[in-house]
């Protein structure tokens, strides 16, 4: 039986506002009134503003902390917009946590692959906190991270941060920079061929444009990785979150419920399915 709990919006304060890019905006919530719900990385809230609509946002910020609840917006339709211009005391409805995370459990002792595309980054940044704060726990950890140019780079000054550690590798690339930029120019999955890693003992954990998902896929499994270890955050229309609406039916998957998070073994021959 699911808690009424997760069927009506709670609402909540905005504790602090933080612009990240020209449309992206990360927002700190606070808890609520029974307390921050514990989420997994990977798991999302449904963010309702009142009188506009109810979105689903993946949470941003670290597992670990207790005092505020984190999400990145990137401002592209009505209710995004409306949340990217929230201030700090305006409120804002809450629903979750909801949906499968990241393999953090099955992804220890093996080699970390982290694939991110853009905002995709957000809904892995959870699982980076994760890792750092429980390093002895897993292998190598490599991040790939692509973006369409230098000024679209999310989270800058915590890459260089990451990139300075010895125990986390840090790729960057873009798909066209000026003369100015000194990395790597070209999409992200054009990365994965020149890794010296090991695929029989990876577990890789993807989030972007499923265009640069799709080619993700192609380039771990050619380079040996296994369909089961490959997980990908999928993106569809969610209204209820629960799996009753059916608006994020993804063959016989409801996103929602059974992912967002989902192994491609479960996903091939469905990336190509329009949601409804």
């Amino acid at each position: 039986m699911i808690s009424d709990d997760f069927m009506v919006p709670e609402p909540v304060r905005v504790l602090r506002k933080q612009q990240e890019l020209e449309t992206t905006w990360t927002l700190e919530l606070e808890p609520g009134g029974a307390g921050r719900r514990p989420f997994l990385p990977g798991q999302f809230n449904m963010l309702y503003m009142f009188g506009v609509g109810e979105v689903p946002i993946s949470l941003s910020g670290d597992a670990g902390q207790t005092e505020t609840l984190i999400h990145t917006v990137r401002a592209v339709g009505p209710v995004s917009n409306k949340l990217a211009a929230l201030k700090p005391m305006d409120a804002v409805g809450l629903r979750g946590p909801f949906g499968v995370g990241w393999p953090m459990t099955a992804g220890e002792g093996a080699d970390l692959l982290i694939v991110a595309g853009g905002l995709g980054l957000a809904p892995l940044r959870p699982a980076i906190y994760h890792v750092l704060r429980h390093r002895e726990r897993y292998g190598r950890v490599i991040l790939l991270y692509g973006t369409r140019s230098p000024e679209d780079i999310l989270y800058a000054g915590q890459l260089e941060e990451w990139n300075k550690r010895p125990d986390v590798e840090v790729h960057i690339t873009v798909d066209h920079a000026g003369g100015d930029w000194l990395g790597k120019i070209g999409v992200v999955p054009s990365l994965v061929p020149s890794l010296d890693f090991d695929p029989e003992d990876t577990v890789a954990m993807v989030c972007g444009p499923e265009v640069m998902m799709r080619f993700t896929v192609n380039a771990l499994r050619d380079a040996g990785v296994e369909d089961e270890s490959i997980y990908l955050s999928m993106e569809r229309n969610m209204k209820c979150a629960l799996g009753h609406c059916g608006h994020c039916q993804f063959g016989s998957t409801f996103v929602c419920k059974d992912g967002p998070v989902l192994s491609f073994d479960r996903l091939r021959g469905l990336l190509s399915l329009k949601e409804f």
